[in-house]
């Protein structure tokens, strides 16, 4: 991706975040914004030559949690990956605080961290709204922590499955012009990554104790996001 088509990527990233993250919105208004911004990206990937794509440089972008314990946007971030292209893995800072970090190309990365923001606030948004029902006024003061993270859990679930149809539906259409441009990013991407010799490992998930009724709240919460793949301008609410 050129300098010039990169900046106007990002400009308009930053249009986004000031309808969305900046000034708050709607869970369809979020999600939507972020596809807006997938849709921009496969434009461009698809205006690149094969070559273009070969020599780009590929970059790292972290995004902070300021959590030292796993919170439940880990369930979706590997989602997020997939659906930017792009690999992911989590990693501590000197506080002992943890963060994922996003590498592949730099389009790619840009919008993963923007759609991390995005579905991170999201959730908590959401969050704060079911604190407010009835339904949640029923759990005792003792269970509410655990109400709190089965629904965050049920949201991220709920949003990750989404974004992999989506991302089955992307990668169909851009298929269909006859380039593997999903199979050729992956290539210059694991290559890259190759060469940084990390010392990665897979943990295995921890089997958590959840609230099936709060779990499935969030799960409805994930289920309400509006996403229009034909989506031609900027994102209207859409939340009844």
């Amino acid at each position: 991706m050129t300098a010039d088509a990169f900046d106007k990527l990002r400009t308009r990233i930053q249009g986004l975040r000031a309808k969305t993250i900046d000034n708050g919105c709607t869970e369809g208004e979020a999600l939507a914004a972020a596809e807006k911004v997938a849709e921009l990206l496969d434009r461009h990937d698809l205006s690149l030559t094969d070559i273009e794509i070969r020599e780009a440089p590929c970059e790292r972008r972290e995004y902070e949690t300021h959590r030292k314990k796993r919170i439940p946007l880990d369930d979706c971030i590997g989602a997020i990956a997939e659906f930017c292209d792009c690999r992911v893995w989590r990693e501590k800072d000197r506080a002992g605080e943890g963060r994922y970090v996003f590498f592949g190309l730099r389009a790619d990365v840009e919008v993963a961290h923007y759609l991390t923001e995005v579905i991170d606030t999201a959730v908590r948004s959401e969050l704060g709204r079911y604190k407010t029902s009835s339904d949640y006024q029923r759990f005792r003061h003792q269970e509410r922590h655990l109400a709190n993270a089965s629904f965050a859990l049920g949201m991220v679930a709920s949003i990750a499955d989404k974004l992999m149809a989506m991302k089955a539906g992307r990668d169909q259409v851009n298929n269909s012009t006859g380039r593997g441009l999903v199979v050729l990013k992956a290539a210059v991407v694991d290559s890259e990554l190759e060469k940084l010799d990390l010392k990665l490992r897979t943990v295995s998930r921890t089997s958590r104790m959840v609230s099936p009724m709060a779990y499935d709240a969030g799960g409805e919460a994930g289920e309400s996001f509006a996403v229009n793949p034909a989506i031609q301008g900027a994102p209207t609410r859409s939340r009844g």
